[in-house]
């Protein structure tokens, strides 16, 4: 490999660390929509592309967030510069007719219920993965959570709707010197088959 792929290898996954703690360093509306741009080209199953995403960027956003979250998770989501909340659009299928117009793709989850909640879960946890990268290709750090109330989550931000919070990421600049020793992975032979 040359120099630059092993670069960019070490930004999106050798060097990459989550971040709890994070520098007093704004990220743009620009940047919010280039990640955006740069998360929403990556694949999902028949383009279906359900999740849905809002950003929160002010101290007053920030508020009606926290009594959702737990308590380990409330100071670095308050002086993170993003929280963006990724949700599941139950009815995802509705946009199919534009998005995968080379067939009755809305049909196939129409008559099951339960085939389009996996379908939507799955690909909006895919897109949240897909987000994550997009940041860091664009030299920002994350922070991506569970630790929160989904069902008060779902009221103050998605009544109404049909949207439902799947996990949230704290976006911005890290604190490389606020971050804990890599913690150790699994190995091939632990997890992976060849068959």
């Amino acid at each position: 490999m040359n120099k630059q792929t092993l670069n960019i290898l070490d930004q999106l996954f050798l060097e990459a660390r989550t971040h709890s703690n994070w520098l007093d360093k704004a990220v743009s509306p620009e940047q919010i929509q280039q990640i955006y741009d740069l998360a929403k080209m990556a694949p999902t199953s028949a383009n279906c592309s359900p999740a849905r995403f809002v950003f929160l960027t002010t101290p007053e956003a920030k508020q009606k967030l926290k009594p959702a979250l737990s308590s380990g998770n409330i100071e670095k989501t308050m002086t993170a510069p993003v929280t963006v909340l990724v949700a599941t659009d139950t009815k995802f299928y509705e946009k199919l007719p534009k998005l995968f117009p080379y067939a009755d793709a809305k049909s196939w989850f129409t008559s099951s219920e339960a085939m389009a909640h996996e379908t939507a879960f799955r690909n909006s946890s895919l897109q949240a993965a897909y987000l994550i990268m997009a940041c860091r290709s664009l030299g920002l750090d994350t922070g991506p959570m569970s630790g929160f109330d989904a069902k008060q989550v779902d009221e103050l931000f998605f009544a109404h709707t049909h949207h439902h919070v799947n996990l949230i990421i704290n976006i911005g600049y890290g604190d490389n010197q606020k971050v804990y020793k890599r913690l150790p992975r699994l190995s091939f032979e632990d997890t992976c088959k060849i068959v």
